[in-house]
């Protein structure tokens, strides 16, 4: 298992509708994220800079890398691309983290 953490931005006055997108997450795009191997997957706010910072863990034998061929991931990077900052196939930028400190 690894945990994998990425940053993305919001843009400004959309937090509230992101959130709310996020508390109503499609059930399909739940199941293909737990296929791919991806867990406790969380999204935190930084409110002051927009900044989104994420978190998941990944199985050794993850497919997370497939996700962005399947529709329903396409979809909702539709669904989401008015509320933060988006490539021009609207995928969200993305900027992977190093790990610099873990305490288990």
């Amino acid at each position: 298992m690894q945990r994998y953490a990425f940053k993305m931005k919001l843009k400004p006055g959309v937090a509230a509708e992101y959130k709310r997108r996020h508390d109503e997450l499609w059930p399909e795009l739940a199941r293909e994220l737990r296929e791919a191997g991806i867990s406790d997957y969380s999204i935190f706010l930084d409110e002051e800079t927009l900044t989104l910072f994420a978190v998941q863990k990944l199985s050794d034998s993850n497919t997370a890398a497939s996700l962005p061929n399947l529709p329903i991931v396409r979809k909702w990077w539709d669904y989401m691309a008015p509320l933060m900052e988006v490539h021009p196939d609207r995928a969200p930028v993305a900027t992977p983290l190093p790990e610099v400190f873990h305490l288990d």
